[in-house]
């Protein structure tokens, strides 16, 4: 039988105690470089990675399919939009009725009734500061002043709105441009109404009653005239120069101004022909000098002279402007 000494024991014990411990060390140094190797190769054991938004965490949380903060099981509207407010029960609420969640509607106090965008935002078509949906004159020009409802006002019914109408304070009777204000009468409506007649210049064929092409636009601003006058009793006179005998050009003057009648009757069915009268003058009252070529140009004319301006009276002044329908 083979006997050891307790000294020989004891430091055998020992051996493998020192042994063993040298193990264990190698083997936790080598885990340990396995997991400084992991965690240089993972984001594993990150706390928070700050280029993530709000709620802090990445992906759908177990157990809250709309990550909403409240759990599926207690969730009882499980489909709500990302950033939406939601109650205890996981439903948003919508204050404004536009269809778009608090917490995700940047137009939170949209009217009722108002169409929105995905940001629960109106639209306004017509810029006049009622929304679409809301507003029940989506059509109105920019500038006007409307209503709750988005419709414009008028004032003096010219059919200019309010806001625009430069003239706001139009009379009914007379017609207006886009800017609401009163349309003037033509210059030769304001020779009438200054002086009571105006004379033109009417070029017919040589010793003819033809009106010639270039003369037209003249009698044609008398015509315009006289279609919305309808109440002018107007003399057309025919004058001649001094060349051939006074009588000839008396009879020439006097069928040059009924042919003038007749374009004007023929052109403007406004224009009653009884208030038309035509008269010849022949060489009388020249407006310039028959010994020259230039002077009897000028006498060579035809006027038209307002007979009954006394009896309009103070229609010869509102008449300054144009009429509604004229």
């Amino acid at each position: 039988m083979l006997m050891l000494s307790f000294p020989r024991v004891a430091a055998a014990a020992l051996t493998v105690l020192v042994l063993a411990g040298l193990a264990a060390t190698a083997d936790a140094a080598g885990e340990a470089k396995k997991r400084a190797a992991k965690y240089q190769n993972t984001n594993d054991d990150k706390i928070y990675d700050l280029s993530r938004p709000w709620p802090f965490r990445e992906g759908t949380p177990e157990g809250d399919i709309d990550a909403d903060g409240v759990l599926d099981e207690k969730d009882r509207c499980p489909s709500t939009p990302r950033g939406a407010i939601v109650d205890q029960f996981g439903c948003p609420s919508d204050a404004d009725g536009d269809g778009v969640a608090e917490g995700i509607d940047r137009c939170p106090n949209t009217a009722r009734g108002a169409r929105v965008d995905a940001y629960g935002c109106p639209s306004d078509d017509d810029r006049d500061g009622i929304a679409d949906g809301v507003d029940t004159c989506p059509d109105t020009p920019r500038g006007a002043i409307v209503d709750s409802k988005g419709c414009p006002s008028d004032s003096d019914n010219d059919g200019v709105y309010n806001g625009i109408d430069e003239c706001a304070d139009t009379p009914r009777a007379y017609a207006v441009d886009d800017d609401g204000c009163p349309i003037p009468i033509s210059e030769v409506g304001q020779k009438f109404l200054d002086g009571k007649a105006v004379a033109f210049n009417v070029e017919f064929a040589s010793g003819k009653t033809d009106i010639l092409p270039q003369s037209h636009g003249d009698l044609d601003r008398v015509g315009n005239v006289l279609s919305d006058w309808p109440e002018a009793e107007i003399e057309i006179g025919g004058y001649t120069d001094s060349q051939g005998s006074a009588e000839s050009n008396k009879t020439l003057s006097k069928r040059r101004a009924d042919a003038v009648k007749k374009y004007l009757t023929d052109n403007y069915s406004k224009i009653k022909p009884r208030n038309l009268s035509a008269k010849g003058y022949g060489e009388a009252d020249p407006v310039a000098d028959n010994a020259t070529a230039e002077g009897r140009a000028l006498n060579r004319r035809v006027q038209f002279t307002l007979t009954n301006a006394d009896e309009l009276g103070e229609e010869t002044e509102t008449r300054r402007w144009k009429r509604r329908g004229e």
